[in-house]
């Protein structure tokens, strides 16, 4: 621990004089302490978890539910972070229209009174060859953030090809 060390200081003279005390500290027993409560901390603390999304799929066996063009919004997701949006289905030839992924984008348009106004709305997000997993991931933030509970990953048909070229 520590310990005190007495020096005597020969002097001239009949005088007492004030011994000097040397001190020296053991450090020892604070740097075990350190180390025991640095690694007890470490190991109770939960660090940051990782935030995911639960997607339930529907079986290859399930039935296809049809659903009518008036409840249906498609989203289709393109190369350079386009996203082409439209109401119905292709072939009712509906009008697409062109936007992106920020918040006066896609966000927008999940916010608008023609999707928060029909309770039966179901978001089919539809990716290109040429679009990135981060653009599918993005798409799948908004709908998180805008609350959409009805939405589906669907395949990019013939037909939604055709729509889009014909654009």
């Amino acid at each position: 621990m520590a310990q005190l060390q007495e020096k005597k200081n020969p002097g001239k003279g009949s005088g007492k004089r004030a011994r000097s005390r040397g001190f020296h500290l053991d450090m020892t027993p604070m740097v075990d302490l350190a180390s025991l409560l640095l690694t007890f901390f470490i190991l109770t603390t939960t660090f940051a978890r990782l935030q995911t999304m639960e997607i339930n799929m529907p079986t290859a066996q399930g039935p296809d539910t049809p659903i009518p063009g008036k409840n249906a919004l498609n989203i289709v997701l393109d190369g350079e972070d386009k996203v082409y949006y439209y109401f119905g289905f292709p072939g009712d030839a509906p009008e697409v229209k062109q936007t992106d992924l920020s918040t006066t984008g896609i966000r927008q348009v999940l916010l608008g009174e023609q999707v928060k106004g029909n309770p039966n709305l179901v978001v089919l997000v539809k990716a290109t060859a040429g679009s990135r997993f981060k653009n599918l991931v993005d798409a799948l933030d908004e709908l998180k953030i805008t609350d959409t509970r009805k939405y589906a990953l669907v395949e990019l048909r013939e037909e939604d090809r055709a729509l889009l070229a014909t654009r």
